[in-house]
């Protein structure tokens, strides 16, 4: 298939990983014994020599089993985390929103996490000023929660002020990980009707969910991954069908007794 559409996202032979603890340090004799023997940490590999191409005005729906490399692949993209080998490519200015609460200071109020994160997702003071209303008004929290400590919020509240400062402001490229996973009904539909305004004026959204559902209303072409790797990407219903057939748990066998 032959694309006339810029290039929002290009990786090659992407390959990325982290540090895990690889054994047992109970104390600090334990540290010091090991250090110098043998390190405590080993490198995961979690993206391995992938190959994506999203083009500008997509909606892209990622999936697969959890541990896959879904949020690695994301954090990559939007500059969190660091490539390994291999190239990676975005054109155009990321808001993240990686998952519920990630990103907001506990101890700040919303309001001070309003002000801070904007201004980590690139947001001039103009900008903010013109959005602030809007972001609280979103949020649905009144102004004593606004004024309150964000720890002190139930995870709906952390979605709530997350998701509303992401969506503020069209930016060039939008991701999205599992972000609608709580909150009631009528948050999550205002959350996809703004999603579909964002993707009708022309951003780049890259979205992971388990809600086939969500996929289905919301994106164009999806992708399903597998131990670090894209295994198979096309048109949205083929991936969700692919999806509920791969990840259908398996029922065991009746137990047949004889008498």
């Amino acid at each position: 298939m032959t694309h006339n559409k810029e290039i929002a996202i290009e990786a090659r032979g992407l390959s990325v990983s982290f540090l895990i603890q690889r054994h047992g340090i109970n104390n600090i004799k334990d540290f010091i014994i090991t250090m110098g023997v043998k390190s405590p940490f080993e490198k995961k590999l979690v993206l391995k020599n992938l190959d994506l191409t999203i083009y500008k005005g997509e909606c892209v729906g990622v999936m697969g089993r959890n541990g896959c490399g879904k949020s690695t692949l994301l954090r990559t993209i939007a500059g969190v985390m660091k490539p390994d080998s291999g190239t990676l490519k975005v054109y155009g200015n990321v808001a993240p929103l990686m998952a519920l609460g990630v990103g907001l200071e506990p101890e700040l109020s919303g309001m001070e996490n309003i002000k801070l994160v904007s201004t980590l997702m690139g947001l001039s003071k103009k900008e903010l000023k013109n959005s602030l209303e809007s972001i609280i008004d979103f949020s649905e929290l009144t102004t004593d929660e606004i004024d309150m400590q964000t720890k002190r919020y139930s995870s709906g509240m952390m979605a709530r002020l997350a998701f509303s400062i992401a969506v503020a402001t069209e930016h060039e490229i939008l991701i999205i990980d599992e972000a609608l996973a709580v909150g009631d009904l009528g948050f999550r539909k205002k959350c996809a009707k703004r999603i579909n305004e964002i993707k009708n004026s022309g951003s780049t959204i890259i979205y992971v969910s388990h809600h086939l559902e969500e996929i289905k209303n919301i994106c164009t072409r999806a992708i399903f991954m597998e131990d670090g790797k894209i295994t198979l990407e096309g048109d949205v219903l083929s991936v969700c069908n692919y999806y509920e057939q791969h990840l259908k748990p398996k029922v065991a066998p009746p137990i047949v007794t004889t008498h």
